[in-house]
């Protein structure tokens, strides 16, 4: 990957995020950060299991049939970022997800602005 491994071991959140703005909702050409799907990431350095990333996300609908499709890319990209030895990810519905959430440039994207 693109990412400098940072020296000291750890996880570099930045790289996280950017890692995150990889993955997109296959029905939408924006990606989940600017989306407003990325809840909560969590890092937590030199765990049991290493140093892992938990992240909370939602869909844009409860009943998206693309559900695991898009988590299952989420955490493959997180696993690319330097100094990852485990990814979680954790669907949510609450709150659920509303057009609020957008990012401006998501909007622009979309034509919403």
């Amino acid at each position: 990957s693109s990412f400098e491994t940072p020296e000291d071991g750890t996880i570099n959140e930045n790289q996280v995020w950017e890692a995150m703005r990889n993955a997109y909702d296959p029905e939408i050409p924006v990606n989940v950060v600017d989306l407003g799907l990325i809840y909560e990431c969590k890092i937590e350095n030199g765990t049991e299991d290493g140093n892992h990333v938990y992240i909370k996300m939602t869909l844009t609908a409860a009943g998206c049939g693309m559900g695991p499709v898009i988590t299952e890319d989420v955490k493959r990209k997180v696993e690319h970022v330097p100094n990852v030895d485990k990814v979680t990810v954790d669907l949510t519905f609450d709150p659920p997800w509303s057009n609020d959430m957008l990012t401006d440039e998501a909007k622009l994207e979309l034509g919403m602005l």
